[in-house]
């Protein structure tokens, strides 16, 4: 009978154990359901209300569309963007720039309406001046101002002495240099200059014609393949193909030159490019000490592919036009640090278009090159307004790096085949 009732006994308190473990694990389960949903509430109520200030430096068409990207990540409390051009001297710039189907995704995204911007479209891409786009998006900024703390201050120069005057308070969080491959920014900020040049295995030149007489209207580019220039004149023979042929028979080899007409018709740019090659014609076309060469070839060229309401280029209108000597190596320069984390001020900086790439070869395209690196800047933005230390941070500026390494790469492989050769 003893027995039995210890048993009993002892089978009650193993039942008392595993009802007090159970509720001990699910009270325990309870409290980190509890904590987690409570942490993440926190956090998506704390990254939904990190708000930073962001200083633009540089108010070019990259500039101001990487201010229309702040505006459009929700995170931005404060915007500053800075230019030492006046208003005046930054919207009257005649250069037309084509803006390419990617460029007109992205922008349409961002508020860009071109139905309400001067400019005309071919091909899906949309040519305006420079001038044009710029105020345009200018007065998205102005009316932007209703939503967030935008200041845009042209006729200001990026400088030391402009940095110490800011409040402690007003410090920008993040900084998007996009002053142009001539702009000191990066210096004021001690960020190296130092370039990674790389070849765009292929060949180029550059003419303009300037036409006082003639508006500044935007017009369409125009592309020819497969040019083939008779240099015969110039003690070069037919045969373009490669090393020199004993075989007088042979057909000669096209060097297969391409050739774009664009810009405004006062303003009349002409790009001339081959992919790289050992043959005749674009070596004596890379080494002749005659200038008069590249001259005539481009004056043929207008005068060959030109819209037919133009004027020839003849004998007496030839001074107008400029160009290169000789065909030249196409090569495309970027920074070797392209961001940075000022530590000591808690700030990361972003270095954007011409300021961080550039093309030695112009072809009317170039703004989009730049574009391509605000792709990122609205991710990098959010990461880094909404980070919890510092490791964010770096990581948010990683892969802004990693980004703008392969813009470079890209264009690199394959931008003259989609600016020039196709």
């Amino acid at each position: 009978m003893g027995n039995t009732e210890e048993r009993l006994n002892s089978s009650m308190d193993e039942e008392k154990y595993r009802t007090l473990a159970y509720d001990t694990a699910l009270s325990t389960l309870l409290a980190v359901v509890v904590y987690v949903v409570v942490k993440v509430s926190l956090d998506g109520i704390r990254q939904w209300r990190a708000r930073i200030s962001v200083l633009v430096v540089g108010s070019g068409p990259v500039g101001l569309t990487a201010a229309l990207v702040a505006v459009r990540s929700g995170k931005v409390l404060k915007l500053t963007v800075l230019d030492e051009r006046y208003r005046t001297a930054l919207l009257c710039r005649p250069q037309q720039i084509a803006l390419d189907p990617r460029s007109v995704k992205f922008l349409l995204h961002l508020g860009v309406d071109f139905d309400n911007m001067e400019g005309c479209w071919h091909n899906d891409h949309f040519f305006t001046k420079i001038g044009v786009f710029q105020e345009y998006l200018l007065s998205i900024l102005e009316h932007k101002k209703q939503k967030v703390d935008i200041k845009i201050n042209l006729g200001t120069k990026f400088t030391e002495d402009y940095l110490k005057k800011i409040p402690a308070q007003d410090w920008p969080r993040i900084i998007v240099v996009a002053d142009g491959s001539c702009g000191e920014s990066c210096s004021v900020l001690g960020i190296s200059s130092d370039y990674i040049v790389e070849s765009c295995n292929a060949y180029g030149a550059n003419a303009a014609i300037e036409r006082l007489d003639q508006r500044q209207v935007p017009t369409p580019e125009i592309r020819a393949h497969s040019l083939y220039f008779d240099l015969s004149a110039y003690g070069v023979d037919l045969f373009a193909g490669g090393k020199d042929s004993q075989n007088s028979q042979q057909a000669p080899v096209k060097p297969g030159f391409h050739l774009k007409i664009y810009g405004t018709f006062r303003n009349r740019y002409m790009a001339l490019a081959c992919p790289a090659s050992d043959s005749r014609v674009v070596r004596f076309l890379r080494h002749t000490a005659n200038s008069s060469i590249m001259k005539n070839i481009f004056h043929q060229s207008f005068n060959a592919y030109k819209t037919d309401i133009e004027a020839r280029v003849n004998d007496l209108t030839l001074h107008h036009l400029q160009c290169s000597r000789r065909l030249f190596e196409i090569m495309l320069s970027h920074r070797r640090i392209n961001a940075a984390y000022i530590e000591g001020d808690n700030v990361a900086v972003t270095i954007e278009g011409e300021a961080v790439r550039v093309l030695n070869f112009d072809t009317g395209c170039g703004v989009n090159l730049g574009l391509r690196g605000l792709e990122s800047l609205e991710t990098f933005i959010y990461r880094t307004a909404t980070a919890l230390d510092q490791n964010d941070v770096f990581e948010a500026l990683s892969a802004k790096i990693q980004h703008s390494k392969q813009v470079a790469e890209n264009f690199r492989q394959t931008g003259l085949v989609i600016t020039m050769f196709e």
